[in-house]
């Protein structure tokens, strides 16, 4: 028998985050989004700048293959993505970006499952992006994506720091995704 109501609080605690989980909005950008996209990733140093007008072309030009995540209004997450040319089962993923303040909610995970589901994407059985080393957050959420996927992650050096750096940016590890059955996408959703 359990005395006091610790091990009951702790779960009615549980209970109450769950119910009070935010209730974010994600959906695809609008041109009218990239100066909010741009001021949330200049937020975060770790990241790598691109200009407003980058941000305002992933929004309009890469709009269906990229994807924001709002809360009350304001843009707390963003993916930018798009399908390279000849590589039309490919997603490459440019860039994951969540506000601290949003962190915790699977809102990455949930951003990229949000672009595999649109029909931009019926044909993609692969997954791409680019992740420097010392990037443990994004190392963690493609890892996480691709067991959830069920698919093989492999990874190799594709930009070296002296070779196409100048010596101004770490090497950038190629990681990809798949082949995955796009039956699969709906356990990215999931937590």
């Amino acid at each position: 028998m359990i005395y006091g109501n610790t091990v009951l609080y702790d779960a009615d605690a549980l209970r109450r985050k769950a119910v009070q989980s935010p209730a974010f909005r994600i959906r695809a950008p609008r041109a009218t989004d990239g100066a909010a996209i741009w001021s949330l990733i200049q937020a975060q140093p770790a990241l790598d700048d691109n200009s407003l007008y980058c941000n305002l072309l992933q929004a309009t030009h890469f709009g269906a293959t990229c994807a924001l995540a709002e809360l009350n209004g304001r843009v707390v997450a963003w993916v930018s993505g798009y399908i390279p040319p000849e590589q039309a089962d490919t997603l490459f993923i440019w860039q994951v970006c969540v506000d601290p303040a949003a962190q915790g909610h699977g809102l990455g995970r949930r951003l990229i499952a949000d672009v595999l589901a649109r029909s931009t994407c019926r044909n993609v059985t692969m997954l791409e992006c680019t992740i420097t080393d010392d990037n443990e957050p994004s190392w963690a959420l493609f890892r996480s994506i691709a067991r959830r996927l069920d698919a093989q992650l492999s990874q190799a050096e594709h930009f070296a720091r002296d070779d196409h750096f100048a010596g101004r940016h770490d090497s950038e590890f190629a990681v990809r995704i798949g082949p995955f059955d796009p039956a699969q996408f709906a356990r990215l959703h999931g937590s």
